[in-house]
């Protein structure tokens, strides 16, 4: 009997300890905050973003994001419009956006662009000057038009040396097979499209010819970086996860079978655009915020593009380039 009363005062005890563990969860204060909603596309320094949410590694870090895939000035204006709270985007397309509403504050430098935009001519032509009086498509006033301009400049030309053509893109390929102009500016995979819908056409200037002239970010928008600030520095915490990956000769091929898969270019391919775009840790991308007069750093690099903006009418007024940048949440993701 004592045995069986004892025994029976122990169940007693579990039940009330698996009670209170119960109430414990139900009573626990669940997160009422909303996804943190962010805009990328197709440039591979962002399509990179693709292995850390198919790893659940921002779920991991304790943050709840929400990434939306869409072509590249969409997801400007989706940012601009309030739909998203950050976006994939060029240094100096990040001042276009906030020059027309969309103010933005870069958190995280995914790359700086070594090769991938690019300059491709027709047959026949064999270099920038022989862009002289010629038609280039491209998306006018944004990153591939500052490429231009700046390739054209080295050769002692100007932008009005050549006639522009607004061409989206991502439709870029098919208008140079059109015939309908002599060169197009595009990124890959859209420039490598090009070169290989159009033989004998060639790569007249990539930026691998003024490396830190386009740098990458994910900017944010500067009401959701005040309120959500912790959260940010964990999504920027992942990035570092996301290279050594790539990195990492182990998984470095599943990775780009994740980001190929998810533009639906082959991986074989895919692979070749990685050197075109020099992705840069947290590390190196902390000495990219600092001060300096060269495109090794983002202020200069920024300044160049908001010159040219101005210069073009894309934007009247020169931008603040300081209230673009904020390197505290690199630093604070580096702690």
């Amino acid at each position: 009997m004592k045995a069986l009363q004892v025994l029976s005062s122990l169940v007693a005890l579990a039940m009330v300890s698996g009670c209170q563990k119960k109430s414990e969860v139900e009573t626990a204060p669940k997160s009422t905050l909303p996804p943190l909603k962010i805009a990328y596309s197709d440039w591979p320094g962002w399509t990179a973003f693709e292995i850390a949410i198919q790893k659940g590694w921002f779920r991991d870090a304790g943050v709840d994001v929400q990434f939306s895939w869409f072509e590249y000035t969409p997801s400007m204006e989706a940012f601009t419009a309030g739909k998203v709270d950050a976006v994939t985007v060029a240094s100096g397309d990040a001042l276009v956006t906030g020059a027309q509403g969309g103010k933005n504050v870069a958190i995280l430098v995914t790359d700086y662009s070594n090769g991938n935009d690019m300059i491709v001519a027709k047959p026949g032509i064999a270099n920038l000057k022989g862009l002289k009086g010629k038609n280039v498509g491209l998306e006018l006033g944004l990153v591939e038009h500052l490429l231009l301009q700046k390739g054209l400049t080295s050769m002692g030309l100007s932008i009005s040396d050549v006639k522009l053509t607004a061409v989206p893109t991502s439709q870029t390929a098919q208008v140079l097979a059109s015939g309908s102009v002599d060169a197009i500016g595009a990124w890959q995979p859209n420039s490598g499209q090009a070169l290989k819908s159009v033989p004998g056409s060639k790569t007249v200037y990539s930026s691998a010819d003024a490396p830190g002239l386009i740098y990458d970010f994910l900017s944010v928008n500067p009401q959701s970086l005040a309120t959500r600030r912790d959260d940010w520095v964990k999504v920027v915490k992942v990035w570092n996860k996301v290279l050594a990956y790539l990195k990492d000769p182990a998984t470095r091929d599943s990775g780009i079978a994740i980001m190929a898969a998810r533009v639906g270019v082959p991986a074989a391919d895919y692979a070749k655009f990685i050197d075109g775009t020099k992705l840069l840790t947290l590390e190196e991308s902390r000495a990219r915020f600092q001060p300096g007069a060269s495109l090794d750093h983002l202020a200069f690099s920024m300044a160049y593009a908001d010159t040219f903006n101005v210069a073009n009418k894309v934007y009247t007024q020169p931008q603040t380039i300081a209230t673009y940048l904020d390197s505290s949440l690199t630093i604070d993701a580096l702690k």
